[in-house]
């Protein structure tokens, strides 16, 4: 079987890379954008330094989810937690996220890279994924963050 690789997706918006910097690196920056349509976040925690914790609750919020999410038999939220494990500051960060909530799989660690690369009055936001513990899932973590990252083209534009 072939070695699953990174998912690559790629964004660029018309905003500061400490606009863009601030998302990922702040509780009200984080909150204001992180999880797929649907869904929202509350950070408890987040520092953003080497070795820095992020824990935060991943909750369904819109109505049609909430009622998918009952439907399936899945909880409406879960606690999720990370770690800064690379900070350069404005130009790359990783977080490190324990993928510890699903029933029968054994906990691992999911890492995202994200490289800020600023051109004129634009930066280009390069997110890296690694692959989850099947392709389904990976499938579904490369359509969960494209989707969140609606949010953020429609406040910067794409």
């Amino acid at each position: 079987m072939a070695e699953a690789k990174n998912i690559i997706i790629e964004r660029t918006y018309r905003a500061s890379v400490q606009d863009l910097w601030d998302l990922w690196t702040t509780k009200e920056g984080f909150e204001s954008w992180w999880g797929p349509v649907g869904f929202r976040v509350d950070v408890h925690e987040i520092s953003a330094r080497l070795g820095g914790t992020l824990r935060y609750d991943m909750i369904a919020h819109a109505p049609e989810v909430i009622a998918e999410m009952k439907k399936m038999g899945e909880p409406l939220s879960h606690a999720t937690r990370g770690t800064f494990t690379e900070l350069e500051p404005q130009r790359r960060l990783a977080l490190t996220h324990v993928i510890d909530f699903l029933p029968g799989v054994k906990p691992y660690d999911s890492t995202m890279w994200v490289d800020f690369v600023p051109s004129g009055n634009s930066v280009r936001m390069v997110v890296t994924l690694s692959p989850m513990h099947n392709p389904e899932f990976s499938q579904m973590q490369k359509e969960g963050f494209s989707s969140q990252l609606t949010k953020l083209d429609q406040r910067f534009g794409a």
